[in-house]
């Protein structure tokens, strides 16, 4: 179910490295456009500064004041990477310290916070990730757990979730964990949209599990076959001919066939076959029952349902619920 009225707040300290707040932003942007009620907004962290400059020299104009923003329930704030020297200078960190008791403050009344790349030792600042786990660039891994013991970092981790809150390994990272972040909020067929909007069909998560049906075996950009995986998304419960898909993609049943296998790795009856099991247990997830899950999956029978569920999960529907 989409959130309603949320808003993203873009902290840009000095220094910032461009792509670690722009991917991300850009996530959510697109998020925008495509219908979320969501609302953007930059903020500086130092308050009557509104204009700072990159770490690669790009500057930045009219941000806001961190302080005023008033965050609630369900809006998230992101903190991005910047440069290692500001990090380690006592008297920029003294600065922010008004930024970081803000930052305590939003997080009490139910904002959730991530970081990207070194954004994380501002938030470490705070003590907000004081006995989470989380993670940070690898690069300074040991710098992190030295300053910070009362944190536990953990490597070779994309992003980490903790409590609400988020931190992610660099600057690709950022926008796995923002994909992440809709996907949570707004459903995976909202994620997959977003992720193709910005010709990111592969979204990894934090620990490389298996990923969700409706992003993965997206990474090519053969249209032909987006074309046919999108219809096939939006329709899965819904009988289809060969024919029909072919005509969609303007070739043949034969052609289209070899090619969505040999683009994919499965077949159409396989990508089919995971799509509604995705779905189903998700229908599960939400105490359905199994008469009506096969019904809404496009299912011939529960027992079809039920030998394709213990196919492609291990289990069948009924222990799946109680695991």
């Amino acid at each position: 179910m989409l959130h309603k009225n949320s808003t993203a707040v873009f902290a840009i300290p000095p220094s910032v490295h461009v792509l670690d707040f722009g991917g991300p932003a850009q996530v959510f942007y697109e998020a925008l456009e495509a219908g979320a009620a969501l609302e953007l907004k930059f903020v500086s962290l130092h308050p009557g500064y509104s204009g700072t400059a990159s770490s690669c020299g790009v500057e930045f104009a009219n941000l806001r004041d961190y302080d005023t923003v008033s965050l609630k329930q369900g809006d998230i704030i992101f903190i991005p990477g910047l440069a290692f020297e500001l990090l380690q200078d006592s008297v920029f960190l003294d600065s922010t310290r008004g930024f970081l008791e803000w930052l305590i403050e939003q997080h009490y009344n139910g904002a959730a916070i991530c970081s990207i790349c070194t954004g994380a030792f501002l938030l470490a600042e705070s003590g907000l990730l004081n006995g989470k786990e989380c993670t940070t660039h690898w690069k300074y891994l040991r710098q992190f757990q030295d300053r910070y013991k009362m944190v536990n970092v953990i490597s070779n981790r994309l992003f980490v979730e903790s409590d609400d809150i988020f931190t992610s390994a660099g600057v690709a990272s950022g926008i796995d964990l923002a994909l992440y972040i809709l996907e949570k909020r707004h459903g995976s067929l909202f994620a997959s949209k977003i992720a193709r909007e910005i010709v990111i069909y592969f979204r990894r998560a934090g620990n490389d599990p298996q990923l969700s049906i409706f992003l993965k075996y997206r990474n090519h950009l053969e249209d032909r076959i987006h074309t046919v995986q999108e219809w096939m998304t939006h329709h899965f419960n819904e009988k289809f001919t060969m024919d029909h898909l072919a005509e969609r993609a303007n070739t043949s049943p034969r052609h289209l066939t070899r090619l969505f296998k040999e683009t994919t790795g499965i077949t159409i009856s396989q990508y089919a076959e995971k799509l509604r099991i995705e779905h189903a247990v998700q229908l599960l997830k939400e105490n359905n029952k199994v008469e009506m899950i096969a019904a809404e999956c496009g299912f011939q029978s529960t027992n079809q349902l039920r030998h394709l569920f213990k196919k492609y999960t291990g289990v069948i529907p009924s222990d799946y619920k109680m695991s």
